[in-house]
């Protein structure tokens, strides 16, 4: 069974996406537009959460109303450019744990390789939002899934502000079980394995490095 792709069917992402991809938006507009996508994709990456009740007491009397269930949530950013959409989804989920992990590019070989991966002690009891502003080829987001299912997790979701047809058919072949949560699907890559039309390159326009 392929996991499902959510794509954003709503006129503030789509807004917000098209002020991203301006050549001309400041790094500081691009962080926070970055993040505030990022908040609004979890609202809906989120929308199965279990819910149980609890006893309040509102100003006009007693009542049993709902609130989440306290199921075990951690996000992880593949470094660096998914550092960017950390901040929204701690701004809707506060109590999450946040892992990271690190990968380089083999020069040669082009594929990805881990460098670095810390993570919260009981990764593997929590539901995992795997975030990366870009989906290109898939390798890696490919690879960061792995490893969480190397450590024992089993409830994974990967969440992107833009995802090319190729990066999502690579997940899907690679990885079945994993729902992908994204902004927009755009046309195709590039020869540079750049998504067009895209935005350019991620990481450098959130922290200002070109």
């Amino acid at each position: 069974m392929n996991g499902k792709v959510h794509i954003m069917d709503h006129p503030l992402v789509a807004h917000k996406l098209t002020i991203l991809r301006d050549k001309n938006t400041s790094v500081k507009d691009f962080r926070e537009l970055v993040s505030e996508i990022g908040m609004l994709i979890t609202y809906e990456a989120t929308r199965d959460l279990p819910l149980t009740t609890k006893e309040v007491e509102t100003p006009i009397c007693k009542t049993v109303a709902p609130t989440l269930k306290g199921k075990k949530f951690a996000v992880v950013p593949i470094l660096r450019a998914g550092l960017g959409l950390v901040d929204g989804v701690l701004r809707m989920v506060p109590s999450a744990r946040v892992g990271h992990i690190g990968m380089y590019r083999d020069e040669e070989t082009l594929e990805p390789h881990v460098y670095f991966c810390k993570m919260p002690k009981d990764i593997s009891e929590r539901d995992i939002m795997i975030v990366d502003p870009m989906l290109a080829t898939g390798g890696s987001a490919e690879a960061a899934i792995a490893e969480m299912k190397k450590r024992g997790c089993r409830n994974i979701k990967l969440m992107v502000l833009l995802a090319a047809p190729e990066g999502i058919q690579h997940i899907q072949e690679t990885h079945p079980d994993v729902d992908i949560y994204c902004g927009a699907v755009d046309e195709r890559l590039n020869e540079h394995g750049y998504i067009v039309p895209g935005l350019g390159d991620a990481g450098d326009r959130i922290f200002g490095t070109k």
